[in-house]
């Protein structure tokens, strides 16, 4: 198989990324497959959402394939934290949200299955009616 110089030339360059950034793209990687692993989510049903193959999520987590931009906020979303607890940064939170400990509990909800979220939402529903809200 001939390759063009051009063509040998761009692979190199595509490999050819800094210890720094290696790094960042080996924690998301581990960061990603705690939060997928906390949600109960498979990297098959990763994928699925994503719209990649079990063995690119499996590369991501690792580390050893860069993540395109574009696919970190319905990653966020998917794994139910904000982008910033995705990078591994604390989450900010906006004075009128809801508190830091609240905001949380939302988060971990989040990522119950559909069936337990529901059993919840509905007791807090009852709850609620009955403080006369």
């Amino acid at each position: 198989m001939h390759h063009s110089l051009e063509h040998i030339r761009a692979e190199i360059r595509v490999v050819a990324i800094s210890q720094e950034e290696r790094a960042f793209f080996v924690a998301l990687g581990a960061r990603i497959a705690q939060l997928r692993k906390s949600a109960n989510i498979t990297q098959v049903q990763l994928a699925e959402e994503l719209g990649v193959s079990q063995q690119t999520v499996n590369a991501y987590e690792m580390g050893h394939r860069r993540m395109a931009i574009s696919a970190l906020p319905r990653l966020a979303r998917l794994l139910g934290v904000s982008i910033e607890e995705l990078f591994g940064e604390p989450a900010r939170t906006s004075k009128r949200g809801p508190t830091p400990q609240l905001q949380q509990k939302i988060e971990r909800l989040s990522r119950l299955p559909k069936s337990q979220q529901k059993m919840l939402l509905q007791m807090l529903d009852g709850m609620l009616s009955q403080a006369g809200r």
